[in-house]
């Protein structure tokens, strides 16, 4: 049976083979590979064929495997490891299992992580090579750790940085791109999404993002922020849910529908890092803001970011609602952004607590406790209006654009009925 071997192959050519498989690539009756791999075997006897069209390729494999002599012996030849992110995937939907044999080569991911020196056991790789960015959009979103991209002419690592621009993620990333990996004229390099905006790159490059763990500190002029529609990215937020913020778009419509007035007692129940609660502070100085957050690292954060942001009028309760809501004094404005399980009990609290005529603004991201809100509000006979939110945000996509769309909200608005 004829031999067809897959040999990995790096920037340094036939020097950077073992001798087994340079041993396996001295015998091949036929090469096979791209012009750069080939040119590594300028004097080569064996007949040559160049890998261009993929398809056309296979068939003249296939009718050499169909003619060939025992002593024949095909040599594909491919970059780094053939079966990450490579051609063996494809060479084993076409060619008989069993008279392939692969012999990898180290892997450009694999040199990355060992230049920068970075274990990478837990490392998420993901390919834009031809393919869509949207993995990679979600990862940053997810904000994974460690992650390799393998980039193209197209979404090169410069793409890249506007899309970490364009997320407005409140985690951050160092960025490093490897270039040339193997090769005599090998580069990595890390870089600030800055200087990346005006930078070309080999070719072959490899990018790496490395989630910080701690946080930059930022001096924040807190006068040349907006009055209202603070950018997510100026808030401190969780370490293991970074994505988790009531985003700046919905705040914008949180704000709106609260009504906010001067000298308001404000709870808001299920507070998280506290964004929702740092607006209402900024745009209401004289109110006073009740964040209640059952979290420890939120309360934290809440206060932290009180902190950096300058406002004095949000004061951080860590406790679970609705028991510590006995302890709080009677609202005018109730903004319940998450409720532990705990919605409807905290609807009956505020049905005793919250002013007549005071409102209540429920931000919900569930049909379930959508039915459960509307179930208490029109048993109770509440005057409520509901605004459902689906808002996407324009990301690049290599020199084009489209759109990424966040979770869609539903935000009811209600107001207690003043008694007769």
């Amino acid at each position: 049976m004829t031999e067809v071997h897959v040999v990995g192959i790096g920037l340094d050519g036939a020097a950077g083979l073992t001798d087994t498989v340079r041993q396996i690539v001295e015998r091949a009756t036929l090469l096979v590979g791209s012009d750069r791999l080939l040119s590594y075997f300028p004097s080569h006897p064996a007949s040559r064929l160049v890998l261009g069209d993929f398809i056309q390729t296979i068939r003249e494999i296939r009718a050499q495997l169909t003619v060939a002599d025992m002593s024949a012996c095909i040599v594909i030849l491919a970059t780094g490891d053939p079966l990450f992110f490579g051609l063996g995937r494809l060479l084993l939907e076409e060619l008989p299992r069993e008279q392939l044999t692969f012999h990898p080569h180290t892997s450009s991911v694999q040199l990355a992580f060992n230049r920068i020196k970075i274990p990478w056991q837990d490392a998420r790789v993901i390919s834009i090579h031809g393919r869509s960015m949207e993995p990679l959009t979600v990862a940053l979103q997810q904000g994974v750790d460690k992650i390799a991209v393998l980039t193209d002419k197209t979404n090169t690592p410069g793409a890249i940085a506007r899309l970490l621009v364009a997320l407005d993620l409140s985690n951050r990333y160092e960025f490093w791109v490897c270039e040339n990996l193997g090769g005599s004229d090998e580069r990595v390099q890390c870089l600030s999404v800055d200087e990346l905006s005006h930078k070309t790159f080999a070719p072959l490059n490899v990018v790496v993002l490395l989630r910080k763990s701690e946080p930059e500190e930022q001096v924040i002029d807190v006068n040349s922020l907006p009055l209202m529609g603070l950018p997510d990215e100026i808030f401190l937020s969780f370490s293991d849910r970074p994505g988790l913020i009531t985003k700046r778009e919905v705040r914008l419509l949180i704000l709106g529908e609260m009504a906010l007035q001067p000298r308001l007692t404000i709870w808001d129940i299920g507070a998280g890092t506290g964004s929702v609660s740092i607006e209402m502070a900024r745009l209401s100085g004289t109110s006073q803001i009740y964040a209640i957050e059952k979290t420890a690292i939120g309360t934290t954060l809440i206060e932290q970011n009180c902190q950096r942001l300058q406002v004095k009028n949000v004061t951080s309760i860590h406790g679970n609602a609705p028991d510590i809501l006995q302890h709080l004094p009677a609202p005018q404005r109730v903004f319940i952004g998450g409720s532990g399980g705990n919605l409807t009990a905290i609807l009956d609290t505020c049905n005793v607590r919250l002013v007549p005529g005071g409102m209540v603004v429920l931000a919900l991201a569930t049909l379930e406790h959508l039915n459960a809100a509307l179930d208490w509000f029109n048993y109770r006979h509440w005057q409520y209006r509901l605004l459902q939110v689906q808002i996407s945000r324009s990301v690049p996509v290599g020199e084009l654009t489209r759109f990424n769309p966040l979770n869609p909200v539903t935000i009811l608005t209600a107001i207690r009925p003043v008694e007769e």
